[in-house]
């Protein structure tokens, strides 16, 4: 399915604009997409020509024009990413709506965005943050919060997104830990990355997980201690510091 067959599925340019000026209604539970709390605006009746207020369309009239959950796939999410500012990724055909995150989550973020840009920047590579796609495989993207490319002349890496990663740095959330924990860990491990930096203001630790035989063996590091990169040589950061970013 291409990019170009979204109007295929009855949404016109003026009706899709309409569409993402609304509000999209997210169950929290399994963070995933459920459909339209209201629309903001009016939607365009091609047949009437003429503005049909909100009311008047229901929630499975219009939840009828987009995939459902389970149907996504890799261009139907990139057209969504496109058009909202909500955090987003796709899992299992279904688009799970991210919790935005907090200064505190922002600031350790930043700390480490710093640290990793100066060992990259010295080996030619790449680092950027969320959000931006990672595509891990055909139906799955994710957006970790930090995606490293030793080389910027790496295959995988492309505008819309890359298709891989040498590191990836998640913070875990509070709305949901075992995202980072335990489902990305899995993850990032079948999908290659060869190293995965998991980092826990609950724990107050910085797990380094080092992809070996496909499967990932971690080092744990705590307050009074660096962690420390098996990927990128000379990365080093402190563990307190980076926790108490603010």
């Amino acid at each position: 399915m291409g990019c170009g067959h979204r109007p295929a599925l009855g949404l016109s340019k003026g009706e899709r604009k309409a569409f993402f000026n609304g509000l999209l209604k997210v169950d929290r539970s399994p963070l995933t997409f459920s459909g339209v709390e209201r629309i903001s605006g009016a939607l365009i009746d091609n047949n009437m020509d003429r503005a049909v207020e909100p009311e008047a369309r229901s929630v499975e009239q219009v939840n009828a024009l987009l995939p459902r959950p389970g149907e996504w796939q890799d261009a139907d999410y990139l057209w969504l990413t496109r058009r909202t500012r909500r955090l987003v990724e796709l899992a299992g055909g279904a688009i799970e709506v991210l919790a935005k995150p907090t200064e505190r989550h922002q600031a350790i973020v930043a700390q480490l965005f710093l640290a990793v840009l100066a060992v990259v920047q010295r080996v030619g590579g790449r680092v950027l943050f969320a959000p931006f796609r990672l595509r891990l495989r055909s139906g799955r993207f994710r957006e970790p919060d930090l995606l490293v490319l030793r080389s910027a002349d790496d295959p995988r890496r492309h505008d819309a997104y890359w298709d891989g990663a040498d590191l990836v740095v998640e913070v875990v959330s509070e709305d949901d830990p075992e995202r980072d924990t335990v489902v990305k860990r899995r993850e990032y491990a079948e999908a290659g990355i060869r190293e995965y930096w998991v980092v826990d203001g609950r724990a107050e630790t910085i797990s380094v997980l080092s992809l070996e035989g496909g499967v990932y063996r971690e080092r744990a590091f705590g307050r009074g201690t660096a962690a420390t990169s098996l990927v990128l040589s000379g990365l080093a950061v402190d563990v307190g510091a980076v926790l108490d970013a603010r």
